[in-house]
C-alpha cells in the first residue's frame, strides 16, 4: 500500500472510531507511539504493536461518552502523513473536555511505523 492509501484507511477508520481495527491492519509489529507528554495514565513513548493496542483499549475504559469525531483530510508528504483529529469527550471522572490533535505518522515498506501526537 501506498502512503497515500495508508493515510486515506486510517482517516476512514478513525471518523468511525475503530483505532483497533486500523491498527491490526496498517500498523508494523515494531511501531512507535509519541505522547505529546507523559501522563499518570500514560507514558510518552510506547513501543510494540501489542503495547499500542493495549494503550487504546486503556483510553477507551477511561471514556465515558464521545460526543463528536472529527478527523481532517490526511496532508501527505513522501513517507509521512498528517491529520487533525478533534474529539469532544466525556472522560470518567474528569468530565467533558475538547481534545484536538495534530496527528502525524510515517510509512516504511507499506506500514505505519510511527505515530506522533501534538496537542
Amino acid at each position: 500500500m501506498t502512503t497515500k492509501e495508508i493515510a486515506g484507511k486510517l482517516a476512514d477508520y478513525c471518523r468511525k472510531g475503530e483505532w483497533a481495527q486500523a491498527q491490526h491492519e496498517l500498523y508494523a509489529e515494531d511501531v512507535v507511539s509519541i505522547e505529546p507528554y507523559a501522563t499518570d495514565n500514560f507514558e510518552k513513548e510506547t513501543r510494540g504493536l501489542k503495547n499500542i493496542i493495549a494503550k487504546g483499549e486503556k483510553f477507551n475504559g477511561m471514556v465515558e461518552e464521545i460526543h463528536s469525531l472529527e478527523v481532517g483530510e490526511p496532508v501527505i508528504a513522501g513517507d509521512s502523513f498528517a491529520f487533525v483529529l478533534r474529539m469532544d469527550v466525556t472522560m470518567k471522572g474528569t468530565g467533558r473536555m475538547n481534545m484536538p490533535e495534530l496527528c502525524v505518522y510515517t510509512v516504511k515498506d507499506g506500514k505505519v511505523v510511527s505515530e506522533q501526537f501534538f496537542v
